[in-house]
């Protein structure tokens, strides 16, 4: 069993680093010693750890932290879940981010464009070497899909689906007024945006094999290119008894393999504040995790990413020790 731990001296100081690496041992330290010789085979499961922050820009929601703690908000936020998430024979892998806050130039509509193109360049070199037969993605914000879902659309071609657990369509391209990459990534997915970010790209989905779940916020013109891009959206209501619906419009596709992405701003705020956005009337996280099992149940499930974390607390948390005496 391997034990993953990454650290960024850019992100921690040594004192956090001791800290750091003492919490990560200390959590539930009987699992270190688990026999996983009765769990399935997860060999052919890569676990990607993709802490990209770059294309969320979303200090402002969040006027209670220091802006730059908010940008990278989402990089602590993988690394979060990398440690909560429970143990695995997976390998792990990570995807190395840069954590220059004055390196996020727009560029062709694209905010941190450029450093986002050398990351997917990275995460997609891993995903060659590693070539996984399914992957299980811990972000970071929403474009953390693209490259493990592009990679297996280009594996599974003309048989596989794609359902998007978000409260947002995130379906921007680079022209419109947002510049961040993350409300783009449903249409890179899609093979639309920007061309030199999709020449990258291995694969695509069709819109017909593309569905919304939990959909309830969207930017001006969104509503209008979603009906005319033809994409079905559910919204949480509509999937909040059970996933008959999913379930019936996966049949329809014929395909036997789907991707899942599950953004965290798509629970209710009023259950569980774990993301940037707090539209009310959102996806409980019981009706989340049984819309995900009721899917894996009937299909093969080859993909899934959890993505949009964003720890207030831990950051609070961290810059409280930091003021701390003896701590130094």
């Amino acid at each position: 069993m391997k034990i993953f731990f990454h650290y960024d001296e850019n992100l921690f100081s040594s004192r956090r680093k001791s800290f750091f690496i003492k919490t990560r041992i200390r959590w539930n330290p009987l699992t270190l010693y688990k026999n996983y010789d009765n769990m399935e085979d997860k060999t052919s499961t890569l676990r990607l750890i993709y802490p990209q922050w770059q294309g969320g820009i979303v200090n402002h929601w969040m006027p209670d932290l220091p802006a730059d703690d908010a940008s990278r908000g989402y990089y602590l936020g993988a690394q979060l879940l990398n440690i909560l998430a429970p143990p695995s024979p997976q390998k792990t892998v990570e995807v190395p981010i840069s954590l220059d806050i004055n390196d996020r130039e727009t560029d062709l509509g694209i905010s941190a464009r450029k450093v986002i193109l050398k990351q997917t360049k990275a995460a997609l070199e891993l995903l060659h070497e590693n070539a996984p037969e399914k992957i299980v993605t811990l972000g970071g914000e929403c474009s953390v899909s693209v490259v493990p879902f592009t990679y297996l659309a280009a594996k599974y071609p003309d048989d596989i689906a794609i359902v998007w657990i978000d409260a947002h369509p995130d379906i921007n391209l680079p022209y419109d007024e947002y510049k961040g990459y993350h409300a783009m990534a449903l249409t890179a997915c899609l093979g639309m945006g920007d061309e030199e970010i999709l020449q990258l790209l291995p694969g695509k989905f069709k819109v017909s094999n593309t569905l919304i779940v939990g959909l309830r916020s969207w930017d001006e013109g969104m509503k209008e290119r979603q009906k005319n891009l033809g994409i079905k959206g559910l919204s949480p209501e509509e999937v909040a008894k059970d996933s008959s619906s999913i379930l019936k419009w996966l049949k329809g596709t014929g395909a036997s393999k789907v991707v899942v992405h599950f953004d965290m701003d798509v629970i209710d705020p009023a259950d569980m504040i774990a993301g940037v956005g707090v539209e009310p009337n959102g996806m409980k996280i019981d009706e989340v995790v049984r819309v995900i099992n009721n899917i894996a149940s009937k299909y093969d499930l080859v993909g899934l990413t959890v993505a949009e974390p964003m720890p207030r607390i831990a950051i609070k948390l961290r810059n409280m020790l930091d003021r701390l005496p003896l701590l130094k």
